[in-house]
C-alpha cells in the first residue's frame, strides 16, 4: 500500500485483490473489513471516502485482507456476528451462527406458552425464579440460548456443549449480555450435565446438533470445513447420530405436552420424523428455513 491512502482507494484495491483470489463477494468482503478496520459502518465509510487510514487502521485492514485471502470466515476475522437482535462474539472452534438458525429461535419461542398464560411449574425443587425453563443443546456460541433469554425474560435456560471452547465462548457472550442470572451454561455431552431433578420440568429443548451427514462433509463450502470444527458439523452416516441420543434425554426432560426442536440437514429430516414418532412424540412437522428448504424438526411430548 502507498504511504497515504484514503477509505476510498484501500477500498477499491481490496475489492480488485479479493476478487483475483476467488471471494465469491468481493465488495460485501471489502466493506465487512473496512468497518472493522476503521470502526465505521457502511454508512461511515461512504461518508468518509476520502479520509486517509491511519496506520492503525493501515495495519488492521492489512492482516484482515491477508486472512479473508485465504478465505477465512469474516466473522472469524472480525470476531464477532449478528444474530437475531444479538451481537455476539465469535471464535475459532465454534460454528458461526447462521441465519438459518435464527428460524429454530423463532420455532421454539412459538412452542413456549404466551406470556400471559404461564403456569408454574409443579415442583418441590427450587427453580430459578424464571417461570420457563429451556434446555438449550450443543449450544456452542449461545446465540439460541440468549435470543430465548432476551427474548423471552420470563425463560431460564440450561446451555450445554461438549466443547471447552465452546463453553468458553459462551459464556463469555452470556456475561458480554448480561444475562448470568438467566442462562447457566454447563459443560457435558447432551442434557448429561442439566442436574437430574429438574428432569420432567422443561418446557423446550432446543437444539442445533451437529448434523451433516458424514458423506457430504467434502462438499461443503472450503470456507466451512477448512475452517470451523467438524466436532460441530458431522452428524454421522445420516446425520442423525446425536439426534437419536437426544430423542431419549428430551422425553425425560420435557413436562407434559413440553416441546423439541432441532435443526437438521435437509436429506435428513424425513427420518428424524420417523424417528421422533418412534420414540413417543407428537404432532411431529417440518419448517423450512429462510431459504425455503426443509431444516427445523418441532414435537411435543405428551405423557
Amino acid at each position: 500500500m502507498p504511504d497515504i491512502w484514503t477509505i476510498r482507494e484501500a477500498l477499491e484495491w481490496t475489492i480488485a485483490y479479493l476478487d483475483k483470489k476467488g471471494d465469491a463477494n468481493p465488495r460485501l468482503s471489502a466493506q465487512w473489513l473496512m468497518s472493522f478496520a476503521t470502526r465505521l459502518d457502511r454508512l461511515g465509510i461512504y461518508a468518509n471516502y476520502d479520509k486517509p487510514l491511519s496506520l492503525e487502521e493501515r495495519s488492521v485492514l492489512r492482516d484482515a485482507v491477508s486472512r479473508r485471502a485465504l478465505h477465512e470466515p469474516l466473522q472469524y476475522i472480525t470476531g464477532e456476528v449478528g444474530f437475531r437482535y444479538l451481537t455476539l462474539k465469535v471464535a475459532e472452534n465454534v460454528l458461526i451462527p447462521r441465519p438459518e438458525t435464527e428460524v429454530l429461535v423463532s420455532e421454539a419461542l412459538k412452542c413456549l406458552p404466551k406470556p400471559s398464560k404461564l403456569e408454574q411449574a409443579d415442583s418441590e425443587q427450587e427453580l430459578p425464579s424464571a417461570s420457563l425453563l429451556v434446555a438449550d443443546i450443543c449450544t456452542g456460541s449461545a446465540c439460541i440460548a440468549c435470543s430465548i433469554a432476551k427474548e423471552r425474560p420470563d425463560t431460564f435456560v440450561y446451555a450445554t456443549d461438549i466443547s471447552p471452547d465452546a463453553i468458553a465462548l459462551a459464556r463469555e457472550n452470556v456475561d458480554a449480555l448480561e444475562l448470568n442470572d438467566r442462562v447457566a451454561v454447563l459443560e457435558g455431552n447432551l442434557g448429561s450435565p442439566i442436574p437430574e431433578d429438574l428432569l420432567g420440568l422443561f418446557d423446550v429443548v432446543v437444539s442445533n446438533p451437529p448434523y451433516i451427514p458424514h458423506g457430504l462433509l467434502e462438499e461443503l463450502d472450503h470456507e466451512v470445513k477448512d475452517f470451523e470444527p467438524m466436532l460441530a458439523l458431522d452428524g454421522g452416516n445420516d446425520g442423525l447420530d446425536l439426534f437419536r441420543e437426544l430423542l431419549l434425554w428430551a422425553k425425560m426432560a420435557l413436562k407434559n405436552n413440553g416441546a423439541l426442536c432441532v435443526e437438521l440437514h435437509e436429506e435428513s429430516l424425513c427420518d428424524a420424523r420417523e424417528l421422533a414418532l418412534a420414540a413417543g412424540f407428537s404432532k411431529v412437522t417440518v419448517v423450512e428455513d429462510l431459504a425455503h428448504r426443509p431444516r427445523v424438526l418441532v414435537a411435543r411430548y405428551v405423557l
